[in-house]
């Protein structure tokens, strides 16, 4: 599966100097930062409301992505979607919906366990809820990478068609319509017109860049494992993505070239060894093996 391949390259090279300027001085200063939840927090998103708006993993990774005066992805961008699917497994897994299977006396791979159903309560989010609902009737049940090929529709087997997850972005956009981040517009391309969803709120999408800004450079604590997992999911994901470059392109050359450096040290973290240490999750540490292996 192509999507899924390691990008040898890293990350893909940065803006140019003048459009970096533009960037720069396009962002907003004084905002105020939130920083990153508590540990004991982080792995349940259904226990009371933020002050801010709550964004899930999808939607976060769909924001970077999302040119915000053209309101759409770029057209050669075809990782997002493979992308997305892991940004659903992950979200059910720290929400305790998901976990991996036993690993057993043989000690099987994270890509060899199947995602098993730890609760099937309604998330509130529909995306997730079908997600959760294909994982649940599925028996036997599913790898970690099958998951993600089925929900992106890249299979070869006609009966298993089924558990594509449709108009994935269309529906995360109008998501973040509903929260007041986007608005939604039509756009003629000569050929046809295309529904498009320009930002509205860039304080969000500011935050957003912050966060990840700050979680690689001024709040960089050198150890996965004691950064807050869904922050640190949100990296792997981004870059798998291929967006994290658009939260980037604002730096300083000398902040890119350190953020770069230690996008790379996670980068090059051994899935298999990282999930077997303590105050971990699993599956979070599957799916960025899926996406690098």
């Amino acid at each position: 599966m192509t999507s899924l391949t390691q990008r040898s390259s890293g990350l893909v090279q940065r803006r140019t100097e003048a459009s970096r300027n533009a960037a720069e001085k396009d962002r907003p200063s004084g905002q105020e930062d939130h920083g990153p939840r508590r540990a004991e927090d982080q792995d349940d998103d259904d226990t009371g409301d933020s002050k801010e708006t709550r964004l899930t993993l999808m939607e976060e990774v769909l924001l970077l992505g999302l040119k915000d005066r053209e309101g759409y992805t770029s057209f050669w961008n075809d990782c997002i979607s493979s992308g997305l699917r892991g940004c659903m497994l992950i979200e059910l897994a720290l929400r305790g919906r998901l976990q991996l299977e036993a690993c057993g006396m043989r000690r099987k791979g994270l890509l060899a366990r199947k995602v098993i159903c730890k609760s099937d309560a309604p998330t509130g989010d529909v995306l997730l809820d079908e997600a959760l609902k294909h994982i649940k009737d599925t028996q036997p049940p599913e790898t970690v990478q099958s998951w993600i090929e089925l929900l992106s529709g890249e299979t070869w087997n006609p009966l298993k068609l089924h558990y594509q997850l449709r108009n994935v972005r269309e529906r995360l956009a109008k998501n973040l319509v509903e929260k007041g981040v986007l608005t939604t517009e039509k756009q003629n391309f000569l050929l046809f017109d295309m529904t498009t969803h320009p930002l509205t709120n860039n304080n969000i999408k500011q935050r957003l860049i912050k966060k990840v800004q700050e979680a690689v450079l001024d709040k960089w604590v050198n150890d996965p494992h004691r950064m807050d997992k869904r922050l640190l999911a949100l990296i792997f994901l981004a870059h798998s993505s291929d967006v994290l470059e658009n939260a980037f392109a604002p730096l300083l050359d000398d902040q890119y070239d350190l953020a770069m450096k230690r996008v790379r040290q996670l980068l090059e973290l051994e899935p298999e060894g990282e999930s077997m240490k303590a105050n971990t999750n699993e599956l979070l540490w599957a799916v960025v093996a899926a996406f690098t292996k």
